[in-house]
């Protein structure tokens, strides 16, 4: 593939990227457990222990506290919630524009209009109930919280199809991720044709007379796929490139911008992913920032004028500080370096980064330092088939809690097929991912210990602090940290937010001990 070959050899950061209703209403009665087909064994060592307690049968609404969406335009939500099912859903204040499913807890219709709507959602069955304020917020911006969900990419590559597409929108569900905020299920690369790929399925006519695009033969109707996606209450997203082809050698949107955007639309896509890829052919080696900006600018204003929200996601992996200028062109999140399954052992340094430009961080714009990256993965040097990740169980934390504590995007991209026990302890943790979803929008800023230990403490909503304690060592450290350099007062409450327990009120300071590449994750409160 000739736009393959030159894509590498212009950027390290430049990566080959070759990539109903009946079934939806079952699948909000299954059990919160594993999707494979045998119990998985986690990546455990003899010190690693499982952190994240079981879910209450009761309920628990978990999800964000405001929510953005544009006026006049499709609605559609579904309340994440924990607990033994049939739960049973109601919301106080609900515009009459929107309609509750109060057995599935899916919310439709149409977004009322420009304002701000304050709801309580309840909900309750045999074992308890819960409530939640929740603020609907209709106007220009979307994404209000860092979005959440899965992507293909890191699992499947080239491989996708809509079959497996159908499947993580069940496994979302049946997992428990959908109950703790997941709720995007995103295509990556290689949904369309390409002029010439391994697989003769994928290869065939890139745009039929009209110039509409051509999904390949594994995708056979994009609006069915959507429509299965919607019907479980989740979102669905999809991948193009503003080059004449993707960074796999598929059909690009290059001088079919509005029309493969219009496109994505009436196929029903809430998000968009825009890849470099082969634009930088066009755009010449000495690009500057307005060529950087030029067709994410473009794309962004097309998708503001589509009759329904769709989040967009700039994938240029940080060329031309795009933290500095994302937002300007209309975009929600934004890729800060290259990609990540390259370099899985340097998450530390990926978030440290990220935390120095965390003052671009703020509702509506978000640092996106790549997906999340345990369970099953592929190796992406081969893009190999999924095998259990390496990472040690300590990391693992330490990757969730850094993403967290960044506001980053928490968009899972391992084999949904294979979820295990231990990944889902870690994605779906409610209480870290609240800090993530925590509606100030703040970055962690960092706190140095030793070469080897720092702290990330981020400002919450609510007046208390989230801490994560760092220790990026091989071996423990305790690490310590004191209410005055806080800037708070004496007498605090501490939160374990991994284990979900209280460990007491502390006078003046607090310490851990902390295992090699690993993370204690608190809450401070009054």
């Amino acid at each position: 593939m000739k736009y393959l070959t030159t894509f590498i050899k212009k950027s390290a950061m430049r990566t080959i990227r070759g990539f109903t209703i009946f079934v939806a209403i079952f699948i909000l009665f299954i059990p919160a457990l594993s999707v494979g087909a045998e119990p998985l064994k986690p990546a455990l060592g003899d010190d690693d222990e499982i952190l994240t307690p079981k879910p209450n049968p009761a309920p628990r609404i978990n999800g964000p506290l405001v929510y953005g969406c544009r006026p006049d335009h499709p609605f559609l939500y579904r309340i994440p919630c924990q607990g033994e099912r049939p739960i049973h859903f109601s919301v106080k204040g609900l515009p009459p524009e929107l309609k509750l499913d109060p057995t599935a807890g899916i919310i439709t219709g149409k977004t009322p209009a420009k304002g701000e709507y304050s709801m309580l959602i309840h909900a309750n069955n045999s074992k308890g109930k819960d409530q939640r304020q929740f603020k609907l917020v209709a106007g220009d911006q979307l994404a209000l919280t860092p979005p959440m969900g899965w992507n293909h990419w890191y699992a499947h590559y080239d491989r996708i199809t809509d079959k497996m597409m159908r499947e993580a929108a069940i496994a979302m569900i049946s997992s428990g991720m959908a109950d703790v905020g997941y709720h995007y299920v995103n295509i990556d690369d290689c949904w369309m044709n390409a002029p010439k790929n391994n697989d003769p399925l994928r290869v065939g006519p890139l745009r039929d007379e009209q110039g509409n695009i051509i999904p390949n033969k594994h995708f056979p109707n994009m609006k069915g796929l959507t429509d299965y996606i919607h019907s479980t209450g989740l979102k669905a997203g999809i991948y193009t490139s503003p080059g004449p082809l993707t960074c796999g050698g598929f059909t690009g949107a290059w001088q079919h911008e509005e029309q493969d955007a219009r496109q994505f639309a009436s196929w029903g896509f809430d998000f968009l992913k825009y890849d470099w890829c082969s634009y930088g052919d066009l755009a010449g080696k000495n690009v500057d920032l307005e060529g950087f900006q030029k067709p994410y600018r473009k794309m962004g204003k097309i998708l503001k004028s589509l009759d329904r929200d769709m989040v967009f996601n700039l994938c240029q992996y940080g060329m031309g500080d795009v933290w500095k200028w994302g937002g300007e062109v209309d975009a929600h999140s934004w890729r800060t370096g290259g990609d990540l399954g390259f370099e899985l052992d340097r998450i530390f340094d990926v978030a440290l980064k990220n935390a120095q430009i965390g003052q671009f961080n703020k509702p509506g714009e978000w640092n996106d330092p790549d997906y999340i990256q345990i369970g099953w993965i592929g190796n992406a040097n081969k893009m190999g088939i999924p095998e259990l990740t390496p990472m040690p169980a300590n990391m693992q934390y330490a990757y969730m809690s850094l993403w967290s504590l960044l506001a980053a995007p928490l968009i899972y991209s391992g084999d949904m097929s294979k979820l295990d026990p231990f990944t889902l302890n870690i994605l779906c943790n409610p209480e870290v991912i609240e800090v993530n979803q925590d509606p100030l929008g703040k970055c962690g800023e960092v706190m140095n210990r030793s070469k080897e230990c720092f702290l990330m403490v981020k400002k919450l909503a609510d007046g208390s602090i989230a801490v994560g304690l760092f220790n990026r060592g091989k071996n423990k450290a305790d690490i310590s940290m004191t209410w005055s350099e806080l800037k708070i007062s004496d007498g605090h409450q501490v939160r374990d937010l991994w284990r979900e327990k209280d460990l007491g009120v502390y006078k003046e300071k607090f310490s851990a001990l902390v295992p090699s590449q690993g993370v204690v994750m608190i809450k401070i409160s009054k």
